[in-house]
C-alpha cells in the first residue's frame, strides 16, 4: 500500500502536461495489460464456457444485429 500512495502524491503533484501525459501512457499501458489478461485467459480454456454459450445462442437465433 505505500507505493500506491507514493504513486498517488507523486501523481497529485504533476503539471497539467505532465498529468496528461501520464493518462495516455496510463491507457496504454492498462490497455496493454487488458488485452494480455485475456490473451492468456482465452488460451488457458477460461472462456470457453462463455463462448460456447455464445456460439449456442447465435445457432438458435438468440442474437440481434448490433
Amino acid at each position: 500500500m505505500e507505493n500506491v500512495q507514493t504513486i498517488e502524491k507523486a501523481v497529485s503533484r504533476l503539471s497539467k502536461l505532465d498529468l496528461k501525459n501520464f493518462r495516455n501512457w496510463y491507457e496504454r499501458f492498462d490497455q496493454k495489460v487488458w488485452d494480455d489478461q485475456f490473451k492468456e485467459d482465452a488460451e488457458s480454456g477460461k472462456l470457453d464456457v462463455v463462448a460456447d454459450q455464445a456460439i449456442t445462442d447465435f445457432k438458435a437465433g438468440r442474437c440481434k444485429e448490433i
